[in-house]
């Protein structure tokens, strides 16, 4: 398995922890870093990392941490990476701040799928794993909990601007996950009585003053109603100035927006609309697959009946110019979409979903888009009508009414790539690929 990478982590929910602590540094990285990953080794079991990549790729060992450290180290501090080859996979990053005072240890821990902590056993391991943690290294506030939930409550802002949590932090309880350290800030804030008294799986007080609390025995069932109810009491019992109701039905929103929705996307769109999903978070991917399958683009309509006859006068040279357009967005885009190359079916949809994700219309001028990029657009899709549809060229002085003829209907391509680089929507109202298969709908 290949170690997870930041685009991975957005394929599938994990569980994902957050823990920002503290610890005085006067000893060797060592013993400093100790704690850490004892805690690691005793309670990781089958997702322990077995790869430190530092400046290089090391075997998992407590002297690899600590090598890996002092070649990354900065006069700020230093950051390494630990991951797992083989299933389930796993991304850990220590992030040392050592020129702060007191040093920190900020530690972000994803496991995919999270549906791998359906294991009491295995959630226990997490739990004994950042008890010990958040003994050792004290932290205001820590977090285990599934991603895309995390992203739909918006953790860490929880709806504020990024000032007003930089300044303020985590200033109250805005919400209760799976697993929570509360630092003594907020117990104080709270009140320690009520904080242990809270309805809960596990609530536990820290040496240093911290509360643990666990919510429920797995982390993976964190979306059902029993989850969302156990969610809401804990939170109103912390807040009561929360009103339960309103509490739970946010709740269950977000379990709702999570809910897995079926594809049924356009049959002509589909090779295209199912690539589209991915490029959202995953608290927003159930959504747009719902909003893609309602997505009924309008037919093309870059056509005629007959053709307008040639009005140029030097066909020859009209259709080498086209060639050149065709030749140039090769040029410019064959590292990034490599099966333009071929002219085919499938580098019209590699293009569609090109231009998509990098949003071309919105973020390059139009004066390039209009000069450069349509024109050149329209050239390699009349060539793809051509080339694979038996097409022939009828070649016209206005770049827009020229026409590819395809079995009884002549077909307008410079017209169909102008308006498809209007803008970001009109990339898949417009689209190469429905627009290839509708001309070949209409090719006898």
């Amino acid at each position: 398995m290949k170690l997870l990478t930041l685009e991975d982590l957005n394929v599938e929910d994990t569980l994902r922890l957050s823990f920002d602590g503290s610890f005085n540094h006067h000893g060797a990285l060592e013993r400093e870093l100790e704690p850490f990953l004892q805690g690691l080794e005793l309670h990781a079991g089958d997702w322990m990392p077995d790869v430190v990549k530092g400046n290089r790729q090391r075997s998992y060992s407590r002297d690899a941490v600590v090598a890996a450290l002092k070649e990354r180290r900065d006069r700020y501090g230093s950051t390494v990476g630990l991951y797992r080859t083989a299933f389930p996979a796993v991304s850990l990053t220590i992030d040392l701040g050592l020129s702060l005072a007191p040093a920190k240890i900020r530690i972000w821990l994803d496991v995919q799928p999270i549906s791998f902590f359906s294991d009491e056993e295995r959630c226990q391991g997490v739990v004994k794993a950042v008890r010990g943690w958040g003994s050792m290294y004290p932290v205001p506030y820590a977090v285990a909990h599934s991603a895309a939930d995390r992203q739909l409550a918006d953790f860490p802002r929880f709806g504020r601007d990024d000032e007003t949590c930089e300044r303020h932090g985590t200033d109250t309880i805005y919400d209760v996950f799976w697993l929570n350290i509360f630092g003594p800030k907020l117990v104080e804030s709270i009140g320690l009585e009520r904080m242990l008294s809270t309805p809960a799986h596990l609530v536990e007080e820290l040496p240093n003053g911290s509360v643990l609390l666990v919510l429920r025995p797995t982390a993976a069932d964190f979306a059902s109603d029993e989850a969302r109810v156990a969610q809401a009491r804990a939170h109103v019992h912390l807040r009561p100035d929360l009103d339960f109701d309103t509490v739970l039905r946010t709740l269950k929103e977000r379990s709702a927006a999570l809910s897995p929705v079926e594809p049924r996307f356009h049959p002509d769109l589909a090779p295209l609309l199912s690539r589209l999903p991915d490029e959202f978070a995953i608290s927003e991917r159930q959504q747009k697959i719902a909003e893609l399958n309602a997505f009924r683009p309008p037919s093309p309509e870059e056509w005629l009946p007959a053709a307008l006859p040639s009005d140029v006068e030097n066909p020859e040279r009209v259709l080498a110019s086209y060639g050149d357009l065709s030749e140039g967005l090769v040029a410019a885009l064959h590292t990034k979409v490599p099966s333009i190359m071929e002219e085919t079916p499938e580098s019209l949809t590699d293009l569609d979903f090109h231009f998509w994700r990098e949003n071309f219309p919105e973020r390059y001028t139009r004066e390039l888009i209009d000069e450069h990029t349509a024109p050149a657009l329209g050239a390699y899709l009349g060539d793809v009508l051509v080339r694979r549809l038996g097409g022939t060229w009828v070649p016209r002085q206005k770049l827009e009414e020229s026409q590819v003829r395809v079995g009884r209907r002549v077909w307008l391509p410079f017209l169909r790539a102008r308006r498809y680089m209007q803008s970001r929507q009109s990339l898949l109202d417009y689209s190469l690929t429905l627009f290839l298969q509708e001309v070949k709908r209409h090719c006898s």
